[in-house]
């Protein structure tokens, strides 16, 4: 039913505002620090809402641009229960972008889109410029048909990509508007194949930091100074092993949890499904092996084993602008995934506590914490979301719907979670295999944001048609 408005709608309107999202590049705070003085995160802000106000056939609808004091501006869009319609749904998205990175195939870039194909190239429209427009015309798509809804709220914000330090007062100065939500509908997550619909059971935590080491005031002849002034490269690879063996990436046991049995069986169908995909749809290089050869194996650790990362290094130059120095600092950015039901500010504690402890010759070094977020585990599917799920994906897709837990992070998750034990969550996304979100040559896969968009219609109306939403 909804599958030719939407398809129309995207063909018409939606593929080329995305496009004109693109080419903004709204850098999140943690990446663009004069990001008010630039204007970008305005302009992209202003587009979408501008759109949003254009869907005149929206009964009800209204645009709000919200903005406290020095904080990145979040869009608030709602619609009134339609025909009647019954339930309260909030639909979370943002529109800020990762940096550009490195390593675009020749012809694409991160600020000019490519539409090549079913794929639209380019930063952000997958994650997650994508996601008012898919809400808004499964909603569109509902009134079109006559069909009631429920109220809808969408919350965009500007600020997920730095940690989403901006939404907790959103959340608080809109805390009447939002209400209690009976669902919430999350279009940021990942999608294992382009075939089905995807649903997110779990995400882990994150905690970035900074770890510096400093061994001199100034850089010294390495002749002069080797033998005598310890490497403050050397210094932070043994302080790094205090937390990771770097033999086999193993982390503290103070980073672990059990698995729950749920979580595990969710991702052994997953595994069944998908197979050695997991693994081979990275672009490994030369002869890289993964971790394990096993794809339970890999679905476990990704989502609920604590992981490493150094995302970025400070205090050298350029292998091509090096001297014979011997560095007087070293800095990494460390950026470490946390089991989907671990504290984070707790485990912030412990890393920073064995990373600072003893430092090695006396050396100054300092774990400078960002701003850990912990993970978000669902609650149990309420019998009426399970159904529509499934539906929606068969009526779709053609592919029932599977249940998977995700390595990255959404903190509105866990926040909301805490604050509305009884919300049920339907998380879900576009980001599927090569669309490489946060990296090189993102795109959106069109045909799965518009089905998802039906999806998303769907289940709304299963919303209203529920009733009582535990059974």
């Amino acid at each position: 039913m909804h599958t030719p408005f939407i398809d129309t709608l995207w063909r018409e309107q939606i593929v080329g505002v995305l496009q004109d999202y693109i080419r903004i590049p709204n850098k999140s705070p943690a990446f663009d620090a004069d990001w008010i003085a630039h204007g970008h995160m305005h302009r992209a802000v202003h587009l979408l809402a501008d759109w949003c106000r254009q869907q005149t056939g929206i009964t009800g609808l209204t645009v709000e641009i919200v903005e406290l004091a020095r904080r990145t501006p979040a869009l608030v869009v709602e619609v009134p229960a339609f025909a009647g319609g019954r339930g309260n749904a909030l639909v979370y998205g943002h529109y800020d972008k990762q940096p550009e990175f490195t390593g675009w195939r020749t012809g694409l870039s991160p600020w000019e889109p490519v539409l090549d194909g079913d794929r639209l190239y380019g930063r952000g429209g997958a994650d997650d410029g994508y996601a008012v427009f898919a809400a808004l015309s499964g909603i569109a798509s509902l009134q079109h048909h006559g069909m009631p809804h429920g109220r809808c709220l969408l919350l965009i914000e500007g600020c997920e990509e730095s940690g989403s330090f901006d939404l907790p007062f959103y959340v608080q100065a809109l805390a009447a508007q939002i209400g209690t939500p009976d669902l919430l509908i999350c279009l940021d997550a990942e999608c294992g194949s382009y075939d089905r619909l995807w649903s997110t059971t779990s995400l882990r935590g994150m905690l970035p930091g900074v770890l510096s080491v400093s061994v001199l005031t100034e850089g010294q002849h390495s002749g002069a100074a080797g033998g005598i002034v310890p490497s403050s490269f050397r210094i932070i690879r043994h302080l790094l092993e205090r937390i990771e063996r770097g033999a086999d990436g193993t982390l503290l046991p103070e980073l672990q949890v059990q698995v729950p049995a749920e979580a595990a069986a969710q991702l052994r169908a997953v595994a069944d499904q998908l197979g050695h995909t997991v693994i081979d749809k990275f672009p490994w290089a030369g002869n890289t092996r993964a971790e394990t050869t096993d794809p339970f194996e890999a679905l476990i650790a990704n989502a609920w084993q604590p992981s490493l990362a150094t995302v970025g290094f400070g205090g050298a130059p350029l292998p091509q602008d090096a001297g014979n120095t011997l560095r007087p600092t070293t800095e990494l950015k460390l950026v470490l995934r946390l089991p989907p039901t671990l504290d984070a500010a707790a485990a912030a504690a412990t890393v920073r506590e064995r990373l600072e402890r003893d430092p090695p010759y006396g050396s100054k070094v300092r774990f400078k914490v960002e701003t850990p977020q912990s993970g978000w585990y669902a609650p149990s599917f309420a019998p009426w979301l399970d159904r529509a799920l499934q539906s929606a994906s068969l009526t779709h897709f053609g592919q029932p719907n599977l249940y998977m837990g995700m390595g990255g992070t959404i903190p509105f998750l866990r926040m909301l979670g805490d604050a509305f034990p009884s919300t049920q969550f339907m998380v879900t996304g576009v980001l599927g295999p090569a669309s490489n979100a946060h990296g090189p040559n993102e795109f959106l896969h069109l045909p799965t944001a518009r089905r998802l968009s039906a999806c998303v219609a769907d289940v709304i109306s299963a919303l209203n048609a529920a009733g009582d939403y535990s059974k």
